[in-house]
């Protein structure tokens, strides 16, 4: 731990909670957005913050930012920082997956899945399905564009495109 991870009275302060948990530092995926209130999902920890109103922000917006308790009852919450705001598409790609992802498909069993770091920032993740299966894992696979975006918002990149060619299924998380 460094200097800088310490508050001045010495101790150590996490980047999830503060002040005795009234405030919540993290990246949040805006999981419901209306005209007076959204749903913050916390990225790394899954944890829901009904916002008792809401401040401009849409479904699926990424915020960096800090939430607090929204006294006096303490039930539900309002964003209080915002660091920075961004949407993260999810695509399907017309381009196959590339070479290298098709041989890591071929080497491994179908259904199971190979995670590899891109060079650089991001992630690809590389699925090997049935032939005959391909569209519709695909379809499930950009059905849960939640989990995509919450993954995506993790790794900090900006985008995810989904790519397949039969029997093998690409999902590049990428800047």
């Amino acid at each position: 731990m460094t200097d800088a991870d310490h508050d001045v009275d010495g101790s150590s302060e996490s980047s999830a909670a503060t002040d005795g948990g009234e405030r919540i530092e993290g990246t949040f995926l805006v999981t419901a957005a209306e005209a007076d209130s959204a749903v913050l999902k916390d990225v790394e920890s899954g944890q829901v913050h009904a916002l008792s109103s809401n401040p401009g922000v849409e479904c699926d917006d990424v915020i960096e930012g800090v939430v607090s308790l929204d006294p006096p009852l303490d039930v539900s919450y309002q964003l209080v920082e915002t660091s920075s705001r961004r949407t993260l598409p999810v695509e399907r790609s017309d381009e196959p997956p590339t070479a290298h992802s098709k041989e890591l498909a071929a080497e491994q069993d179908v259904g199971d899945l190979t995670r590899e770091e891109r060079a650089g920032t991001g992630e690809i993740h590389v699925i090997t399905v049935p032939e005959d299966d391909t569209e519709a894992a695909v379809d499930d696979v950009l059905e849960d564009e939640e989990q995509l975006r919450s993954r995506a918002a993790r790794l900090g990149v900006d985008r995810v495109e989904v790519r397949s060619s039969p029997g093998v299924l690409s999902v590049r998380y990428m800047p």
